[in-house]
């Protein structure tokens, strides 16, 4: 059974970001499931640091955007979500291709939701780790 409480589509959420820092990193929702969201990232020269490997802040947004995306499309209707703490674990560097997220919910709550977020390159390894923790805001 889907968690998801507002309809949801790969299109709705690419159009979303148009304007934004992840459409000027180039990222690109792939998959909605049930329970989770897939997207990815170039490794290319808007992602790379100096070393030529995709910038540890470039995964992060990834998993933030994921985990944003998730969060927001399982609120109740008219709430708002707002990132509290992220954190990421850097377990192998990309140099090309893309590097793809998987989020699922840790916990959805009231007042609280935690996503986890993996990330692989394109052979299927993990290159980082992520959790995210927003705030569920209410309508003013």
């Amino acid at each position: 059974m889907a968690i998801w409480t507002r309809p949801l589509s790969i299109e709705a959420l690419n159009a979303a970001h148009k304007g934004t820092a992840p459409e000027r990193l180039g990222i690109e929702f792939l998959e909605i499931g049930d329970d989770f969201l897939v997207a990815r990232v170039p490794v290319d020269e808007r992602t790379r640091q100096p070393y030529g490997l995709l910038h540890g802040g470039v995964s992060v947004v990834l998993a933030e955007t994921l985990g944003s995306c998730g969060a927001i499309y399982c609120a109740p209707p008219g709430h708002r979500v707002v990132g509290l703490d992220i954190n990421a674990n850097h377990i192998r560097g990309a140099t090309s291709g893309w590097v793809t997220g998987r989020t699922t919910p840790v916990h959805i709550g009231r007042s609280t939701q935690v996503w986890h977020i993996d990330m692989r390159n394109d052979a299927g390894e993990l290159t980082c780790v992520s959790r995210l923790t927003l705030a569920v805001l209410a309508p003013k």
